[in-house]
């Protein structure tokens, strides 16, 4: 009942995500060679990551249902959206590459791509009635699906892998992994290389949790040493960030040169100055506000508000570098 704009942006951000669905697709077919959907799961247990992703999986079903039962086609499609892109393709597949890329432990291998093959299957039916065609396409490349996806059962919630538990675990460790790639990116550490990470807590529950999995963190951060402490004692000149009860701390000695990271700050900041001051002296031209295009002072403007931003976060990391300086 009323007009809706077409963008040129959403359609490129929905193509972009039909080809997420094709990696997440290509990346789970090449890793199930031997796969056998049949066999006994053997000794080993689902780890978190596992049961992380069934739940969320179960929660998307629900959702999704949800929505199409209230004829809220929009929310439907934006449950299984989020969950495909940013918990199925960037978190899961990531989480699991160590695992799949192991074979002294088949049986836990088994089990990742079994809950790999299962959450795709889920996703692609849950996706279905919304783009029929690429779906159809790779649902009949799965193993074990035979006909069409069409008349395949829509998925229906698991009461059973719902697991609250499991999802806040994920969520902590998750957040600890964001916080050293943050730290990373403000200390402009190179992704090659690894850092060392002290992570420091009141609650043991919760340094238990990241201690258990810290392969993730060890393979998502690029952080392999790492210590586990409660006695709050924070290292000399460490970067800080905050997860949830786990404070993270990461030792700049080795890592960084201050002395070149705080000139290469002032360089920057110095370039930006120069920049927006050529942006606001354009901006105060009475000749240029009066002749140019509506769109031309336009784009000036959010030029120059840019690049205030932009100073104002080099002027933060200025200031931490001096303050680990200080702290040396």
């Amino acid at each position: 009942g009323r007009d809706v704009r077409l963008s040129e942006e959403r359609l490129a951000g929905y193509r972009n995500f039909a080809n997420k669905i094709w990696n997440a697709s290509r990346f789970t077919l090449g890793n199930l060679q031997g796969y056998d959907p049949h066999r006994p799961a053997g000794k080993a247990e689902p780890t978190l990551a596992d049961r992380w992703i069934l739940s969320r999986a179960n929660q998307a079903i629900s959702q999704v249902r949800q929505g199409l039962d209230s004829y809220k086609f929009n929310e439907a499609a934006s449950a299984v959206y989020q969950f495909l892109w940013h918990e199925f393709c960037d978190w899961y597949i990531e989480l699991i590459k160590p695992v799949l890329y192991q074979d002294e432990n088949p049986d836990q291998k088994w089990v990742a791509q079994n809950t790999l093959a299962r959450v795709l299957d889920t996703s692609l039916r849950l996706l279905h009635p919304f783009m029929p065609f690429i779906t159809e396409e790779i649902w009949q490349a799965l193993p074990g699906n035979h006909g069409s996806i069409m008349v395949a059962e829509f998925p229906r919630v698991q009461e059973g892998e719902l697991q609250p538990q499991a999802e806040a675990d994920m969520g902590l460790i998750m957040g600890v992994i964001g916080a050293i790639r943050n730290l990373r990116s403000e200390l402009n550490v190179p992704p090659s290389k690894q850092v060392e990470a002290v992570l420091n807590s009141q609650n043991p529950e919760a340094l238990k949790t990241v201690e258990q999995n810290r392969i993730y963190v060890a393979s998502l951060a690029r952080a392999e040493k790492m210590l586990f402490q409660t006695d709050g004692q924070k290292p000399k000149a460490s970067a800080t960030a905050v997860a949830g009860d786990v404070e993270i701390y990461v030792p700049l000695k080795g890592l960084i040169n201050l002395d070149d990271e705080e000139k290469r700050i002032q360089k920057e900041i110095a370039k930006i100055a120069e920049e927006l001051s050529r942006a606001n002296l354009k901006l105060q031209n009475e000749e240029f506000l009066r002749k140019a295009r509506v769109e031309a002072v336009d784009k000036e403007k959010e030029k120059a508000k840019t690049l205030a931003e932009k100073q104002a976060k080099f002027k933060e990391g200025l200031e931490r570098v001096q303050t680990w300086k200080k702290s040396a």
